[in-house]
């Protein structure tokens, strides 16, 4: 895998409560068109969901998101994480994330957090959180003195929102939640999140 960022025009922001969820919600988001899945590390079953996608669906690239530590980084990796984001960056964390030996996505959300990181040779970082830092606006000013910046924004983003962001020259993907909403998770309806995940699959730049 080359890039997180050029897999699907949107990265779904998974949290799961329920093991027995993941591979049904991944099988639905994959026959949608969205293959790459971030499972946050924000519960019980993230990493025991992860292990379960890797090994029963094989159209999906999963990863693991609020990655905080070198101790998250490498249990992800072992569960079958395929790709790394973190909500912020330490030079620690990087260091980890970079020995891991799958992509990654450091955290970001101001012009001299991107500079440091062009500095280590890092050009594909999150953007978080996208609106509350200044959404659009705030990429498209970075674009251009720090065009060496790819971006995946996360973070307050939704179906109507995300056409713009996925407009910038400087952004690869989105992440968001919108087509894995709770209540559908909760009950389980795949086809709702099959639908919600072909719409997001469609968009592009304008």
């Amino acid at each position: 895998m080359s890039s997180v960022l050029d897999l699907a025009p949107v990265l779904p922001v998974v949290v799961l409560d329920e093991v027995a969820h993941a591979v049904p919600l991944a099988r639905a988001l994959v026959a949608g068109g969205l293959p790459a899945v971030e499972v946050t590390l924000r519960t019980p079953a993230a990493l025991d969901a992860i292990r379960a996608v890797a090994a029963e669906v094989p159209g999906a690239v999963v990863g693991a998101g609020t990655v905080l530590d070198g101790g998250q980084v490498g249990a992800a990796v072992a569960a079958g994480a395929r790709f790394l984001v973190s909500p912020g960056c330490t030079d620690s964390l990087l260091g980890a994330m970079r020995g891991s030996g799958v992509p990654f996505l450091p955290g970001v959300s101001t012009a001299s957090e991107v500079l440091g990181l062009l500095e280590r040779g890092v050009t594909e970082m999150k953007f978080f959180p996208a609106e509350a830092a200044g959404g659009t606006a705030y990429l498209r000013s970075l674009a251009g003195p720090l065009p060496g910046a790819r971006f995946c924004p996360t973070g307050g983003i939704d179906a109507r929102r995300a056409p713009e962001y996925l407009a910038l020259p400087n952004v690869g993907c989105v992440g968001g939640t919108w087509m894995v909403p709770a209540d559908a998770v909760a009950a389980g309806d795949w086809d709702r999140v099959r639908r919600l995940a072909a719409r997001a699959a469609a968009l592009r730049a304008r």
